[in-house]
């Protein structure tokens, strides 16, 4: 969650249940849901928006014009292929447990990249494709603050290419990417944030 004076931007949502939670946090900041002003979703998987119809916000929603129609209940999430995914994640696929499904919402404003949205000075939209067809990653130069989506990982402190991509070779290029801006934070949604010269860490991973 982003706040710039009373106005709140939030980057995804999380699963399906996740509404408390974030109303909780908005009221912990001292603001109230209708200074929810805009949601951003960093791509078209359930875990990542399926909480948004429990916000019963105004605020605007914004998604990649190649997922905005999973969000909208038009098409079902992308999701990788498990016999293309190398053995140990593959058998991490095969145990995730079922998740229920969101409610379909509506998208107010459809992105493909390029874009500078209206919060922290200026939040850059960046198309990385890979993860599925519509994964965007915002990027605050102003801050030099970067939210990654699920196309950079980094449990419990190791820096890597996010698992379960649609296309795996065009994920690996879009972590090159975003490895190439320059940043000192890193928002990841899977593991811990990566601070101090998160550049230089992103730099370093062979992917």
């Amino acid at each position: 969650m982003w706040r710039d004076g009373d106005a709140l931007t939030l980057i995804d949502t999380g699963e399906p249940g996740s509404g408390p939670g974030l109303l909780a946090a908005v009221e912990s900041l001292g603001r109230v849901p209708g200074d929810l002003r805009a949601v951003v979703v960093t791509h078209g998987h359930d875990d990542h928006w399926g909480a948004l119809s429990e916000l019963d916000t105004d605020a605007t929603v914004m998604a990649h014009a190649a997922d905005a129609p999973v969000l909208r209940g038009e098409r079902a999430q992308q999701l990788p292929d498990p016999a293309r995914l190398p053995g140990w994640e593959r058998e991490l696929f095969e145990s995730l447990p079922p998740m229920s499904a969101p409610k379909p919402v509506r998208v107010d404003r459809e992105l493909t990249g390029g874009e500078v949205l209206g919060f922290g000075g200026g939040a850059h939209v960046i198309a990385i494709p890979g993860h599925t067809d519509g994964s965007i990653a915002l990027h605050l130069p102003e801050h030099g603050v970067l939210f990654a989506g699920d196309t950079i990982a980094n449990p419990g402190g190791r820096t890597m290419l996010g698992v379960f991509n649609a296309d795996r070779e065009a994920a690996a290029r879009s972590f090159r990417d975003l490895a190439e801006l320059d940043v000192s934070l890193v928002c990841v949604c899977h593991g811990d944030p990566l601070t101090g010269d998160a550049s230089a860490r992103l730099r370093a991973v062979q992917v």
